[in-house]
């Protein structure tokens, strides 16, 4: 590609970046207005929960992303899915409240994640903080951008002890990650998508997620670990694609930039044994 469509082409990108970021600050002053007022919980067929916040934060972001793009399909967690989407070049994959349970229980874990997919790669994402007002963000070949955009409620995400890997609560708890532990702490968090930021920006050095997950979880995650120098495969070893008629995953396994050696060698050795069966990876 030469240098003039190059150009282009990372201009678009910053119209589709600033229209997304614009509209996730607003919803995430939404999802905490409604924090302190009040919600409706539900549970959904699958007994996770949803509530009233993920919908209104969910109807925001598609209004105004599908008024500024009306070409680009839709994929959330929060609409029923359309095959219309896998027709489409350009995919919008949202989670509108990553980390419900956070929300509910007012653990300043949650975030908006969002992501548009081309051709099965993210190649613009965002990831919002209501809470601590950290957006983290980023185009892909053009790095990660950090920035606080809003007043927080609550501090910033802080660990004492390094190498720490952010780990899946119930994994943890079921003892998953026992192997792990003697390399680094195993930090439970709300938030698989609010992980992955931390990752790329090196608040922490691992996230990690040996099974289950879907596309909207990670989607904007895997680019912005990627911008900021980093890696995330599936617990084999594997690239993402994404907007697949599937959007379920089997874990994530994402490793920061400065993440030392050692600790590294046995996070690949466990998402390989987690891969080959469950019993396998304690």
């Amino acid at each position: 590609m030469v240098k003039g469509a190059q150009d282009l082409v990372a201009c678009t990108m910053e119209r589709e970046l600033a229209t997304l970021a614009d509209i996730m600050i607003r919803a995430g002053q939404e999802a905490l207005r409604l924090a302190v007022e009040g919600f409706d919980t539900y549970t959904k067929a699958d007994r996770s929960p949803v509530t009233s916040a993920d919908l209104a934060v969910n109807q925001m972001l598609r209004d105004h992303l599908s008024a500024a793009f009306p070409d680009d399909g839709w994929l959330s967690e929060e609409t029923a899915d359309s095959p219309d989407r896998l027709s489409r070049p350009r995919v919008w994959i949202v989670d509108p409240i990553d980390g419900t349970r956070a929300f509910v229980r007012g653990v300043p874990e949650f975030c908006l994640s969002a992501a548009l997919v081309e051709k099965g790669r993210p190649i613009v994402a965002a990831i919002f903080n209501p809470s601590t007002g950290e957006l983290f963000s980023a185009i892909r070949n053009q790095g990660l951008r950090m920035e606080r955009k809003a007043p927080p409620t609550q501090p910033p995400f802080s660990v004492a002890e390094r190498p720490v890997a952010l780990v899946n609560p119930w994994e943890h708890r079921a003892g998953h990650l026992r192997s792990l532990e003697p390399h680094m702490r195993c930090r439970p968090i709300g938030s698989i998508a609010y992980a992955l930021a931390l990752v790329a920006s090196e608040q922490a050095d691992a996230a990690v997620m040996l099974q289950g997950g879907n596309e909207w979880d990670i989607a904007a995650g895997i680019l912005l670990v990627e911008e900021g120098g980093g890696s995330a495969t599936t617990p084999a070893g594997e690239p993402f694609a994404f907007n697949r008629t599937d959007p379920r995953l089997q874990g994530t396994v994402a490793i920061g930039a400065k993440t030392p050696e050692a600790a590294r060698t046995q996070l690949l050795r466990l998402g390989r044994r987690a891969s080959a069966g469950p019993a396998s990876s304690r």
